[in-house]
């Protein structure tokens, strides 16, 4: 089966951290069948003259991330000028970018609900096969709510023929967009459990140069308000005299940082803000911490709520999207309203000394890898071409994540090998050698 996979939010060599949840569940569905990935990247005349627009804009036409051949095609976009047209310029750009250079794919996936969900359900008609659409949480949320937007992403998601929600708070999101429930299937990401897994914090904060006499408190994420990020800091404030041993680490860039930089500098050496880092450097940061700090307004399930548990550190969220659901114990954290600042500085304090045992938080989270994440992903693409669903294999003894309401067939079957047919895809290869 060929899919092709077509997303804005996805690494590029100028931006290779962006959206590794979408890098590391493609890589993993590409056991079960032949992955073409569209990376899209926004272009309009004069972007590489914005500071946001021009470093994707120098991204490469093509390159290999993890084993999977992508394309990054330009599509048209007009930033706040005509919300309402990106959809079908995108769909348009896409098109152009098939018909040029890729054989038709078996089904189409759209991960984000406006403009990549419309433009694969558009290509998917075009082309008679089946759509499905990843949601992820601020396309639901948030663009739903705006009226130059919403009636074209509802045109998308009813007319898709599988839709995929991370969290059981946006499946229902869907479902009041118009979309039959027997056609959304929950399916979380999943988490690297040799990269994130219980550590010892003396060690993770020595490798860091952090004193292991300190209470460290981390978040983890772009620094938007909307986020959390300076909620965590005006949080972290208001305990900061009655706590001196405590530390405030934020992790992550983004548009918001100056602010978040200006608001750190009233607390001196107290908060550290280290900027985007690669994986290997959050995995680091998470076992020293004492506890993650995740605040945020919105959300769909983010991944480092994930990795925090599968790390054996607890969590301080807000109750928002698919937070709680991951959250589902008080052992593994503490959740508060979405901007409570007196709430979050609670919190806050009591996660700082909180004693735990991070193996019994790891194993009580219960995370599945990406291997479970990407099956259960492909078991909805095979539900799209009304086929059965893939059995877990024999020796997994968690759970399998599957389709909803359909219990894994017990069939005998083995994935069949990703060929990766871009025809550059064996020079690419051999260039990056």
């Amino acid at each position: 089966m060929r899919i092709l996979l077509i997303t804005k939010i996805f690494p590029n060599a100028m931006n290779p951290g962006q959206a590794p949840f979408n890098r590391r569940q493609f890589a993993a569905l590409s056991r079960y069948c032949d992955i073409d990935v569209f990376a899209t990247i926004p272009w309009f005349p004069g972007a590489s003259r914005f500071s946001r627009w021009s470093v994707s804009t120098d991204a490469p036409r093509e390159e290999i991330i993890e084993g999977l051949p992508v394309r990054h095609p330009r599509f048209l976009y007009l930033p706040k000028v005509a919300p309402y047209l990106n959809g079908p310029l995108y769909a348009a750009s896409m098109l152009f970018e098939l018909v040029r250079h890729h054989p038709a794919p078996d089904v189409i996936v759209g991960s984000f609900a406006y403009p990549d969900g419309f433009a694969a359900v558009c290509l998917a008609e075009l082309l008679g096969v089946p759509a499905v659409v990843k949601v992820h949480g601020s396309d639901i949320d948030v663009l739903s709510q705006q009226p130059a937007v919403r009636p074209a992403l509802e045109w998308g998601l009813r007319r898709a023929t599988r839709v995929v929600a991370v969290s059981k708070q946006l499946k229902e999101g869907v479902h009041a967009l118009g979309v039959p429930r027997d056609r959304i299937d929950v399916v979380m990401n999943g988490v690297d459990r040799e990269m994130f897994r219980p550590r010892d914090r003396g060690e993770a904060r020595a490798a860091l140069g952090r004193s292991p006499e300190r209470r460290l408190l981390l978040y983890v994420g772009h620094l938007l308000r909307d986020k959390g990020a300076l909620d965590a800091i005006a949080a972290f404030e208001r305990i900061a005299p009655a706590h001196p041993e405590v530390d405030l680490v934020l992790v992550g860039s983004g548009a918001d940082e100056q602010a978040c930089k200006a608001a750190a500098e009233r607390l001196g050496g107290r908060v550290l803000l280290t900027g985007r880092l690669p994986h290997d450097q959050v995995a680091r940061w998470v076992a020293a911490c004492d506890a993650l700090v995740l605040p945020s307004h919105h959300e769909g399930t983010p991944n480092v709520v994930i990795e925090s548990l599968a790390s054996g550190r607890r969590v301080v969220a807000t109750h928002v999207g698919g937070i709680p659901d991951v959250l589902s114990s008080p052992e593994l954290g503490e959740l508060v309203a979405p901007g409570d600042l007196p709430a979050l500085a609670g919190a806050m304090s009591r996660a700082a000394y909180a004693p735990y045992d991070p193996e019994r938080i790891a194993a009580l989270s219960g995370c599945s890898g990406w291997d479970e994440s990407a099956r259960a992903f492909y078991n909805v693409i095979l539900a799209a071409r009304g086929e059965r669903p893939v059995p877990a294999p024999a020796a997994e003894k968690r759970p399998a994540l599957q389709l909803d309401g359909q219990p894994p067939s017990s069939a005998r079957w083995a994935p069949p090998p990703a060929s990766r047919r871009f025809p550059e895809a064996a020079q690419l290869r051999a260039s990056q050698v």
